[in-house]
């Protein structure tokens, strides 16, 4: 009887700890960031964004800042008008400005992040993203020289 006892406590135990060990990133089940969370299923809206170099050599997103709701959730289509591979990416300032020194020491790097999408010219991609906190974020093409070329923009969640 005793060793019934310990054999069921010890599964019980077990049993416990397997089914508290799940993902509950942010306490939504997603990769939560402090931007927000890769969304599944519908958006509250679509945006567009183009990604190109202009003929004076900067490099510019068309539009130029991002306004969301917190809570909203938004399909992001990107095109790559340009004649060179840019990337999207939506982080926090800090976040972008590490990823930005790292791109820069390791050029070539590949990477496949929910929050971003690097596109060849010519290319479309999106982002289908839940935007849940309230705050400025920013977004970037982080290849290196692109970023300071004029490629980043301010993202407001309010």
């Amino acid at each position: 009887m005793k060793t019934l006892f310990l054999g069921t406590a010890f599964a019980l135990t077990l049993g416990s700890a397997a089914f508290a060990a799940g993902t509950h990133a942010g306490g939504h089940g997603h990769d939560m960031m402090a931007i927000g969370f890769p969304a599944d299923g519908d958006a509250d809206r679509t945006i567009d964004v183009t990604m190109r170099e202009t003929e004076d050599g900067a490099m510019v997103f068309e539009p130029a800042q991002l306004d969301f709701t917190a809570g909203e959730t938004v399909r992001i289509v990107v095109t790559n008008a340009g004649e060179l591979d840019h990337e999207f990416v939506m982080d926090s300032l800090d976040k972008n400005v590490e990823h930005k020194a790292l791109m820069e020491k390791f050029p070539e790097m590949e990477h496949d992040d929910p929050n971003a999408v690097r596109l060849e010219p010519g290319a479309k991609g999106e982002i289908l993203w839940t935007f849940a906190n309230k705050g400025t974020f920013e977004f970037a093409c982080l290849i290196p020289g692109h970023y300071d070329a004029g490629m980043h923009g301010p993202i407001t969640v309010k």
